[in-house]
Formats: C-alpha cells, structure tokens, sequence
C-alpha cells in the first residue's frame, strides 16, 4: 500500500499587520518621549571641585539666567511668583529638594535674591547645581 504525502504549504507571514505594530510602537514612543520631558533655559553651569550627588526626582528647579531673569519649568517668572511657587511646593511636600541653577557669570545679586527667598521662607534643603568638573 502506498501513502501519499501531502504537498507541505510554505509559511506565510502576514504584512498587513506589521504596519499597524510599527504605527503603535511609534505612537508609544512618542508618547514616553513627552512624559520626559523638560524644558532647561540655556546657560552656562559653573563649576565645583566638591560635589554631592543628589536625586533628581520631586525637585523645583530655579533657572537663572546672565541677565537674571528666572525660570521655573521653563516658563519666566518675578519675585513675586517665585515666591508663591516655592511656597506652594513646600506646603505639597515639606521635604521637596530646590535645585538653584545658575549661569556661571550671573551676578551674586542675582542668585541672592533667590536665597532671600528661600532664607524668608525658612527651606533649608537647597542645592546648588553645578557642572561636573570629574574631580571628587
């Protein structure tokens, strides 16, 4: 008795389908990118020989430019606005880290009025950024 074998099928995969996966995983991509977003003023950090590492989760973020104008998420702000940011970001969480980042040739009165700020509202756990220069 004789069996006959069947013709084997080849595989076939199907196209259709992978353009729907790429548009997803793109649409996905782009939605991660924006969640890690930040938006930074552009200026020049100054420089330390002794550094702390600190977390960069949870913190206010004060930019402060050559000219001396302020940033906070990218978006300027006065003495007055500042003030009530800082405030309300202590009343959230009492333990918020404040990262002070200046340009390296802003003047001292500048950044002063930032620690009067901060001094008046009596936070204490206050950075200062600075570029890592690789000494420790």
């Amino acid at each position: 008795m004789k069996i006959r074998r069947r013709a084997r099928r080849k595989p076939i995969i199907p196209i259709n389908s992978m353009s729907d996966i790429a548009f997803l995983l793109l649409i996905f991509i782009m939605l991660i990118s924006l969640i890690n977003y930040r938006r930074e003023v552009k200026i020049r950090y100054a420089e330390a020989e002794n550094q702390e590492v600190t977390q960069a989760d949870e913190n206010l973020e004060i930019w402060i430019t050559y000219s001396g104008e302020i940033y906070v998420d990218g978006n300027p702000q006065n003495q007055k606005t500042l003030e009530d940011i800082i405030a309300s970001g202590i009343v959230e969480n009492p333990e918020i880290r404040i990262h002070v980042i200046a340009d390296k040739d802003t003047p001292y009165k500048n950044v002063n009025m930032v620690m009067e700020i901060l001094k008046l509202l009596q936070h204490r756990v206050v950075s200062l950024v600075v570029k890592e220069t690789g000494v420790l």
